[in-house]
């Protein structure tokens, strides 16, 4: 950890000199652990990335109530472009409440009721049932993806919108404004189109709650009323009485990022494979932001990296070497919304439907042993109930994670696996410590959200008690060792909606085999 998240390695950026040292080291480890390169002969897999800088200087001009207001990019607006594109023009856009901006036929919800093509839709974060505490509407204060702000970028442009501000709030979003800023700052990546088709808004972004307090305001409204109105089912799109334009202007380059691949082959099966994951790359180096100008990025995920470097350890000194392969994968591009393992799935080295389970390791704890593990997305699969076997050894019970309205479960590299049909196990250390209870642990959380998460000061700590982590690698190594020496396949619980993707691919291995 304190290597990774040295100064030397410039907080990990993408397609930066600290990819080069990170992945070379990462490369290193694997060699050193006598893993074999995991594709295809090669330690790195190749992501095609393009990498997108905005302006500096671009700002938006919001036309309302006969007044013209321009917001810069930093204290109340972010925008960008995911297009890959020079210049991105919009022109007079008409701006439109939309509610939480969510389309769940499932759920006879629909927020967009009324032809957005062409127009700036302005969105609520979370889902319909959060900040009216409704645990009758989707999953009430537990976000579920239609509350991640991914989705909502991504439903705006599949409906045609010129435009998307997502609306943000500490509560809702689950980090403070300081995150979105430093997060959309510098450069962005995106994988190309040509990998990625799925359509692309021209200009995306987020604006704070006081200006839209602001906007609303002039149309005669207020942001209570309108989040109010939005968790009531039948909500309707409401006009805001107010165009948006603006020019983005952005420097294009095409580069490439690596994943990282070792591979222990299996003694008997091993084209059946157990993924252990994490991701390497951190938001690099922004001197323009802070004196200090590096995110070193050491919990956030030094932590993960050298988390899955001490689990191949044990395997490859375990007595017995397992019956099936165990693929460890670095991956790139999680901070810029799980790109690199985005891309894994769709250009595996190993068939999806040879993966019996993925298991993720992200901002590990580093707060000392805990009496409970959390996993984040709690009641989703099969690999809980291994988990709760190694758990229960260490004498440590399993719980949900403790902010579920913060949608961790859809933010971290084990969600394209999930999307892709492979149960993927997301757990680590809870909040009940041992030495200090859970008053001390949900200080701890709350204080690394607050004053280290995305800033230069998630740095090394010499000092930190490890324990805790220790206690988790063992329990996460424990499930794979159980996989890796059997020959069961997990699944998803009854009822999930991952469950009949993976039941297809079994049928199909089935069928094969």
């Amino acid at each position: 950890m304190r290597i990774l998240a040295s100064d030397e390695y410039e907080g990990r950026a993408p397609g930066s000199r600290g990819e080069t040292l990170t992945t070379g080291y990462i490369r290193e480890q694997f060699e050193r652990l006598g893993l074999e390169p995991g594709n295809h002969g090669e330690w790195f897999q190749t992501v095609p990335m393009i990498g997108i800088t905005a302006d500096p200087d671009t700002t938006v001009r919001i036309e309302q109530d006969g007044k013209t207001l321009s917001l810069p990019i930093g204290e109340d607006m972010v925008i960008g472009s995911a297009r890959g594109e020079a210049e991105i023009r919009v022109e007079d856009s008409e701006m439109v409440f939309l509610g939480y901006g969510v389309d769940a036929p499932e759920a006879g919800w629909n927020d967009y009721a009324e032809d957005v093509r062409g127009k700036t839709v302005v969105v609520l974060v979370n889902d319909p049932g959060f900040h009216a505490g409704n645990p009758d509407l989707f999953e009430g204060r537990r976000m579920t993806y239609y509350g991640r702000w991914t989705y909502k970028f991504e439903e705006a442009a599949r409906k045609g919108a010129a435009a998307a501000l997502i609306i943000h709030d500490d509560e809702g979003a689950g980090y403070g404004w300081d995150v979105v800023r430093n997060s959309w700052s510098g450069e962005q990546f995106e994988l190309p189109p040509e990998l990625d088709p799925a359509p692309r808004l021209p200009a995306q972004g987020w604006i704070s709650s006081a200006q839209a307090e602001k906007l609303f305001a002039a149309a005669g409204t207020s942001l209570a009323a309108m989040r109010e109105a939005a968790g009531q089912p039948g909500f309707r799109p409401v006009p805001l009485q107010a165009k948006f334009s603006t020019t983005i202007r952005s420097t294009i380059r095409h580069a490439e990022s690596r994943n990282v691949l070792g591979l222990l082959r299996g003694s008997e099966r091993p084209d059946e494979t157990i993924v252990y994951m994490a991701h390497w790359d951190h938001l690099g180096k922004h001197p323009d932001l802070h004196p200090d100008g590096i995110f070193n990025g050491a919990i956030d995920n030094a932590t993960g990296v050298a988390g899955i470097l001490e689990i191949a350890e044990a395997f490859v000194t375990q007595r017995e070497p397992p019956r099936r392969s165990v693929l460890f994968l670095a991956v790139t591009l999680e901070e810029s919304g799980l790109l690199g393992s985005k891309f894994f799935v769709a250009q595996p080295t190993v068939p999806l439907r040879d993966i019996v389970a993925a298991i993720n390791l992200d901002a590990m704890p580093v707060l000392g042993p805990t009496r409970d593990l959390t996993v984040i997305g709690r009641g989703s699969s099969e690999l809980e109930d291994l988990l709760a076997r190694e758990a229960e050894a260490q004498q440590r019970v399993l719980r949900p994670e403790s902010a579920p309205e913060k949608g961790f479960y859809f933010r971290s590299d084990h969600f394209n696996f999930a999307k892709a049909g492979i149960p993927a196990l997301y757990a680590k250390g809870g909040v009940d410590l041992v030495e200090g209870g859970e008053e001390r642990g949900k200080a701890w959380y709350a204080a690394y959200t607050a004053e280290r998460y995305h800033k230069p000061t998630d740095e090394f700590d010499p000092n930190w008690d490890l324990r805790g982590v220790v206690q988790d690698l063992d329990a996460l190594y424990g499930v794979g060792r159980r996989l890796a020496a059997g020959d069961g396949w997990p699944n998803w619980y009854p009822g999930h909606p991952f469950r009949v993707l993976r039941e297809a691919q079994r049928q199909a291995t089935g069928a094969q085999h």
